[in-house]
């Protein structure tokens, strides 16, 4: 780089005084390399996080490395590919051969009615920006090769839920409905946010292909008719998610079935209290009381009087996948409410350690089918871990508050201690009226020894 003193600046200071008035100018050439540094290092667009992946239309996302990495299997398909980002994994390939042959029973099924190839992949092929603009990092997959991926994939789905519903009848001896593993695996595989396709390109290629004699339900009853074998709730309580709208995928379908809560009257919260709630170890000590409650999802906890009513939860593999997933979207995506992460939330920290778990297994709160209930506590442990959560507007904020204030009631949490030292147990409870008892009869006996003394008998 040249460097050139202007200006009259002179290094050597004569008669004691120096003059540092100068001006450093750079080299023509030097500042073209840096112009050309700078457009060949930061021209680039980004490749992993595209500058639109803050839109509304894009929802389906990497899971973070802060979430993955604490259990990366929750995350990665078992036995099918769904979408891009999986595609062409090694762990996949068995399903992913079969994939034709379950476009092939469809067509052949469609061609009576009129619905040939040509139109499922013209109909897709219309709608490529749109798909492009939901994954959340470019795709490097060509036209032809994205919309054959999205017809295959979807039409896959769609039959997938056709033949669990008994809407159409597969070959006896089809391997994928004969071994009874793969069901649940396919449950799960189809609610991870990295296997995800958009909701209007299952909507599209379903509605095509529904027959006149089938039953005229909308993709969204079918999604969840299928998903209710893995979540079992009643028919009225499943019908009321029939006319969920806006739907981004699968798993934001499943997402948007659990929330059905009745609306929070407007409060004021006080930040004394609006904190996290301590574990049931600590809430049992100032007399809160634990009981499920009946309603029809998971999310309606209320706190009353000293009990906590949570409605009852079964823990399983599949139930475990779901949250781990549910929580990485609402992560994700800031256009969708943050329900399940605030409950998670709440389940975390009521289970701090294996005794916590436990203690709502045998108060019907907690159904384990997951494992130890070490691992339980674990789980929910985990699931906090690096999760931006903002108590103030989460729809449990009214729920912590409230039991943080019943808790650090000081009196409260005296007489709790008082009642379980001495009245915790029948023994206990013998033994305190024992001593009061003998207690009592000193009294007496002292008292008539002192009546005796003071005004004694003529």
């Amino acid at each position: 780089m040249e460097v050139q003193m202007i200006g009259g600046a002179n290094p050597n200071p004569v008669n004691g005084h120096a003059n540092h008035h100068h001006v450093v100018t750079v080299a023509t050439e030097a500042a073209h390399d840096w112009s050309s540094m700078v457009h060949r290092r930061f021209g680039h667009r980004p490749t992993r996080l595209k500058h639109s992946a803050g839109s509304y239309s894009c929802c389906i996302f990497r899971v973070p490395g802060t979430l993955s990495e604490l259990n990366p299997k929750a995350y990665k398909p078992r036995i099918v590919s769904i979408g891009p980002y999986h595609h062409g994994r090694e762990c996949v390939q068995m399903i992913e051969e079969h994939k034709p042959r379950f476009f092939s029973a469809l067509l052949n099924r469609t061609r009576s009615f009129g619905v040939d190839c040509n139109e499922y992949f013209n109909a897709i092929a219309l709608k490529e920006q749109e798909i492009r603009d939901c994954y959340s990092e470019p795709l490097n997959f060509g036209r032809l090769e994205l919309i054959e991926m999205m017809v295959l994939d979807g039409c896959f789905i769609i039959e997938m839920f056709r033949v669990i519903e008994n809407i159409i009848v597969p070959d006896a001896d089809d391997p994928i409905f004969n071994m009874l593993w793969t069901f649940t695996s396919f449950m799960r595989d189809f609610l991870h946010l990295e296997n995800q396709v958009p909701f209007f390109v299952l909507e599209t290629l379903y509605n095509m292909s529904k027959g006149p004699t089938d039953p005229q339900w909308s993709f969204v009853e079918l999604a969840l008719r299928f998903f209710n074998y893995g979540v079992q709730r009643p028919p009225d309580v499943l019908e009321k998610y029939f006319g969920v709208s806006d739907v981004k995928h699968l798993l934001h379908l499943i997402q948007l079935s659990f929330i059905n809560l009745p609306p929070e009257a407007q409060r004021e919260f006080d930040d004394e209290y609006l904190q996290l709630v301590p574990s049931v170890t600590k809430l049992r000590r100032s007399g809160i009381k634990f009981k499920p409650r009946k309603c029809d999802g998971w999310l309606d906890i209320r706190f009353n009087k000293g009990v906590l009513e949570i409605p009852s939860l079964t823990i399983d593999e599949l139930t475990s996948s779901f949250f781990f997933n549910c929580v990485a979207f609402e992560q994700c995506y800031c256009y969708c409410s943050q329900h399940i992460t605030s409950y998670v939330t709440l389940m975390g920290c009521l289970m701090a350690t294996a005794d916590d778990a436990s203690f709502l297994s045998d108060h019907h709160v907690l159904e384990n089918y997951y494992g130890t209930y070490a691992e339980v506590a674990s789980f929910f442990n985990y699931l906090q871990k690096d999760v931006g959560f903002d108590i103030s507007r989460s729809y449990l904020a009214g729920v912590m508050e409230d039991m943080n204030r019943y808790h650090r009631n000081r009196w409260r949490v005296w007489w709790t201690g008082l009642r379980r030292k001495y009245f915790g147990t029948p023994w206990y409870l013998i033994s305190a009226l024992a001593a009061s008892l003998l207690l009592v009869l000193a009294f007496i006996q002292s008292f008539f020894a002192l009546y005796a003394y003071v005004r004694p008998p003529p």
